[in-house]
């Protein structure tokens, strides 16, 4: 896939921030497509089917928050990438954008540089990510990774998006030790700032939703995924 063929949807309800980041990434040859707010971006998403959506968090009519929920409820965009634009401190925006499925997040202001560089590393992980299985298959439990969905014995089990990403990380290679620095740059992304125990709060959700058994924990290293007997 060439940069001329990826399509980027910018959405704030500032114009001049509209301006300044599709001007930097048109520049490097993006295609960029822009709303100015939550309503008008699911329209545009819905037409266009961009490969990265640009999300303020701060919008009239409809937060960022809110469209990111509505557009990952989807299925359509269940893979498209979402980056949040926020301000500085508002970590509680944070917390709640990776609840709805935010893949990372840029501060403002706006640093172009910055801001080209987390898109380039995203595309490029979008790009590895299209490489893998389309779903892991295990003796009662089923990871649909192109619809995002998991089935334990034939129940549907709806996981957030960094929770899914997460199982489908250590599922991928039953029996390897994935250390935390592997799973924070393969789930989170080098870019992205979390807290020290945000890892172990995700291993926790998901062994309170599919069981004990499928995750070991190796003190002192990070996790692994224990397979179920076929």
């Amino acid at each position: 896939m060439q940069k001329k063929d990826i399509k980027i949807l910018l959405v704030d309800d500032e114009p001049d921030i509209i301006e300044i980041v599709k001007f930097n990434l048109e520049q490097v040859g993006y295609q960029i497509f822009s709303a100015s707010d939550g309503l008008e971006a699911i329209e545009m998403a819905k037409k266009e089917f961009p490969h990265l959506i640009i999300l303020d968090v701060m919008m009239p009519n409809l937060n960022g928050i809110d469209t990111c929920e509505r557009l990952r409820q989807d299925e359509r965009f269940q893979n498209t990438i979402i980056m949040f634009l926020t301000a500085r401190g508002e970590d509680y925006s944070l917390v709640a954008a990776y609840d709805v499925g935010a893949d990372d997040y840029v501060t403002k202001p706006i640093k172009p540089k910055i801001l080209v560089s987390k898109v380039k590393g995203l595309l490029r992980r979008y790009k590895e990510d299209s490489k893998l299985k389309s779903a892991l298959s295990f003796s009662n439990l089923l990871i649909d990774r192109e619809r995002y969905k998991i089935f334990v014995a034939g129940e549907e089990c709806s996981l957030p998006r960094k929770e899914f990403e997460l199982l489908y990380l250590l599922a991928s290679d039953p029996g390897k030790v994935f250390n935390r620095a592997e799973i924070m740059e393969k789930v989170w992304g080098t870019s992205v700032v979390v807290g020290d125990r945000t890892i172990d709060v995700h291993i926790r959700k998901l062994r309170e939703k599919l069981g004990e058994s499928f995750f070991k924990t190796i003190k002192g290293v990070g996790y692994t995924f224990i397979s179920p007997e076929k």
